[in-house]
């Protein structure tokens, strides 16, 4: 193995190709082995089928929310709820998979790992924008105000400024590898704001409902809580597509952004 990494080293040597077309080479090939596996068979069947579920699911949830009984204070307003508290939980899981893909990285550093962390950081930055509108369409009906500093709201924004700053970060240091590991360590201290944007309301004094409690049954009626379960495996459906989905796109930009680079080189 080292006799065959020494003659490729001289291959290149040789035919005058600079040490920069070396390394996007040996990055290019690490893509390519590492990321197989979200370009396999078996992946694009999934992907498919994650997409036709999504389509059929949401048609299917809209005709169940349509039949769920009103809630009695609220009335039509409240059924919002059925997307907002999935788009929450869709949320939470994407910045979770981008904290524990930035690990994989830092351990790694491996290519795929960094794609797959700035995808989940990406979906989650859109359903925590879901999220945002939806609570403050709630927050109109219910408050009189489009936005109020409660401590939960204030929190969810902060948490998406948090990951809107980091794909920023992303795409003004894209392709560097030291950049892409100061951007694992900030996704990965980003995720502290969400545990704290889900405990907040247990300790400090809030307006926001409390809709699943941990005693007494919850707040919901039996039907509500049977549509609140199918949105929230719609919605995971969902997000697994749209996460696969970016992570396929986000490596073949990667790989094209190589073969440029290689193709200016020589």
């Amino acid at each position: 193995m080292l006799y065959c990494r020494l003659n490729a080293r001289k291959f290149f040597q040789r035919i005058s190709i600079p040490p920069l077309a070396i390394e996007k080479n040996r990055q290019l090939l690490g893509m390519n082995k590492d990321a197989c596996f979200l370009f396999a068979p078996w992946t694009s069947r999934a992907l498919r089928a994650a997409g036709i579920v999504s389509a059929v699911g949401f048609v299917f949830l809209g005709w169940v929310i349509a039949l769920t009984p009103l809630e009695l204070k609220m009335g039509v307003i409240q059924k919002i709820f059925y997307i907002h508290l999935p788009s929450a939980w869709c949320a939470f899981l994407g910045f979770f998979l981008a904290a524990c893909a930035s690990v994989l990285y830092l351990v790694k550093r491996r290519p795929v790992f960094d794609a797959l962390a700035v995808s989940a950081a990406e979906v989650g930055v859109a359903f925590t924008t879901v999220v945002l509108l939806t609570g403050s369409a709630w927050g109109r009906a219910a408050w009189g105000v489009w936005w109020t500093w409660d401590v939960r709201l204030t929190t969810t924004l902060i948490l998406w400024f948090i990951y809107v700053g980091y794909l920023m970060l992303r795409s003004a240091f894209a392709g560097q590898e030291r950049q892409a590991a100061l951007a694992a360590v900030y996704a990965i201290v980003g995720f502290l704001d969400v545990p704290v944007v889900y405990m907040c309301v247990n300790f400090i004094e809030t307006q926001h409902p409390k809709v699943l409690r941990s005693s007494g049954g919850g707040g919901l009626a039996p039907e509500m809580v049977q549509t609140l379960l199918l949105g929230s495996v719609v919605f995971l459906v969902f997000f697994v597509f749209l996460w696969l989905l970016r992570a396929r796109a986000e490596c073949l930009e990667r790989r094209a952004g190589a073969l440029s680079a290689l193709a200016e080189q020589k």
